[in-house]
């Protein structure tokens, strides 16, 4: 499962739904800007993740905020806060503004959609990707959800988008990868 599926099986139509309604877009150009948007963001968590202590940071991310609430309640994504939050966010995945600039640049070649709208849309973005991630971590009971014991199948398929770095379906080559480079600079 990519990003985007992991959105929308979150229960992200509604979110979607609102993203296009702000920024004046249809639902075809919505899902559209996220199949170019998302995958940058994906590309970003998986470098994090992959950093020493990235995967810790990660989760610590998703235990600690509430993140969901932006998948759960679509209508804080018109709030001031959440664009806020989405460009703390976009700082730790892409690291700067000109990094998020060339993705909406990307994406508008890609999908006709002017590159203001996307730049706009990005922190929104990047909050709701964060919202699918916790709501997937809480639904598998490893952050803190209903479910008491840790269940580690929700949590590789979770991050298995994450981790497959060359997307081959299988996360075990890209992690032993890290592992081994984790070794050597040891």
């Amino acid at each position: 499962m990519n990003l985007v599926e992991m959105l929308m099986s979150a229960g992200g139509n509604a979110a979607v739904g609102q993203l296009g309604s702000r920024f004046g877009l249809d639902e075809n150009q919505t899902m559209a800007a996220l199949q170019h948007l998302v995958p940058a963001l994906g590309n970003g968590l998986q470098r994090n993740v992959s950093a020493d202590g990235g995967l810790d940071a990660l989760l610590g991310a998703l235990a600690g905020g509430n993140h969901s609430q932006y998948i759960d309640n679509p209508d804080l994504l018109n709030s001031e806060e959440t664009t806020a939050e989405g460009n703390g966010i976009l700082g730790h995945l892409l690291g700067s503004k000109e990094a998020s600039r060339e993705v909406a640049a990307n994406a508008s070649a890609q999908t006709g959609i002017g590159a203001e709208v996307l730049k706009q849309m990005l922190p929104l973005v990047a909050t709701m990707v964060m919202g699918s991630l916790s709501k997937q971590g809480n639904q598998a009971g490893f952050l803190g959800g209903q479910n008491t014991a840790p269940q580690a199948e929700g949590l590789l398929g979770m991050l298995t988008p994450l981790l497959d770095a060359n997307r081959d379906g299988s996360m075990a080559d890209d992690v032993l990868g890290m592992i081994g480079r984790y070794m050597r600079n040891r």
